[in-house]
């Protein structure tokens, strides 16, 4: 798949692609980004924590701003406002889609799930206070017109951003490792071996691959998406959902099935652990492409955002405080999950 996405951008790249060859490109891109997620974590399984968690979190994190500044630089009305529709969509995805799912399929099977309050709700907290230093305070700062923040303000929510993000690597993988290890395990995980070193090295070379290919390929479609959205008259947030989706797809998978086999805790790490690195690290990096290039970005959410986002939070509170969850949490998390489907398309 890198290769074949590779192929796909060099014989595309500087046209502007229509009818069938859009579609390829698509199917390309979507191809290359769920393969990229693929290699990224076999270098991490054989590097070994805490640095596997950070390849895997770069490399998630490199897909997302490539695809957001590709497609901010198309330009166009609302690509200031790209950024934060992808992140909020982030929140939103994982934790009441993807968490929301996870309970499903694992209530379903198990009727009872058990996870550690202390690893999730530690998640939960960091994974909150980004999304509102980065969502919600731009709404409300005086210092500049609109749903933006001075530069200053843009620098220090980047910088809070990161130190969150590594402080809550850091209690994961080294201070607090035995948080976040499933209930069933008495204090050791059941990784399957780490990968050779040869092929760990092969993964890495066709993670940079992907990385390029994914980056080129939206550069090449962004125009073709414009003209899309245009066409159907669908508001300009659905680009923002399109992309978290796409980012998050491969996560979703892997989270879904270690439900399945009662490893809710595990589920919950890849999802929170995902939507982490998409927020904390996102916003920081387009924080410092927009205060280079002088691009206008807003951030600040609308009322409508805000309520959701709150209910969510509130929602989830609840949902892991008791450590124990039902086919009920599942289901109200995927109503919540559906509510911002619809409200995207139909504002």
């Amino acid at each position: 798949m890198p290769i074949v996405a590779f192929l796909v951008l060099a014989l595309t790249w500087g046209r502007s692609p229509g009818g069938l060859l859009v579609a390829v490109v698509a199917l390309a891109l979507i191809g290359a980004v769920v393969a990229a997620v693929h290699h990224a974590e076999i270098v991490a399984h054989r590097v070994g924590e805490p640095f596997g968690t950070l390849i895997l979190a770069i490399a998630v994190t490199v897909i997302e701003v490539g695809l957001i500044v590709m497609l901010m630089s198309a330009g166009g009305e609302g690509s200031e406002s790209l950024a934060r529709d992808t992140v909020f969509s982030a929140f939103m995805i994982v934790c009441n889609g993807v968490m929301g799912l996870c309970l499903l399929v694992g209530a379903l099977k198990h009727r009872v799930l058990e996870f550690r309050v202390e690893g999730v709700t530690a998640a939960l907290a960091t994974l909150s206070a980004v999304a509102t230093l980065a969502l919600v305070l731009p709404s409300f700062t005086v210092t500049t017109s609109g749903p933006t923040y001075s530069t200053a303000q843009l620098a220090f929510a980047g910088v809070a951003s990161l130190i969150l993000y590594g402080v809550f690597v850091f209690m994961q993988t080294v201070r607090h490792r035995d948080y976040f290890l499933p209930v069933q395990a008495r204090g050791e995980d059941d990784h399957a071996d780490p990968p050779p070193a040869r092929t760990a090295l092969i993964s890495l070379g066709l993670l940079v691959l992907c990385l390029v290919a994914v980056v080129g390929l939206a550069k090449t479609a962004s125009p073709a998406i414009e003209a899309s959205i245009a066409a159907v008259g669908a508001p300009r947030t659905t680009v923002g959902v399109a992309i978290a989706m796409l980012v998050l797809l491969p996560e979703t998978a892997a989270a879904v099935r270690a439900a399945a086999r009662d490893r809710v805790q595990n589920s919950f790490n890849l999802a929170l652990g995902s939507a982490l690195a998409s927020i904390g690290l996102t916003i920081p990096t387009i924080a410092v492409v927009s205060i280079i290039t002088g691009s206008s970005l807003a951030l600040g959410l609308g009322p409508l955002q805000m309520v959701l986002l709150a209910l969510t939070v509130v929602v989830t509170t609840l949902t892991v405080a008791p450590g124990r969850a039902t086919l009920m949490q599942g289901t109200v998390h995927l109503v919540l999950f559906g509510a911002f489907l619809f409200l995207a398309v139909s504002p």
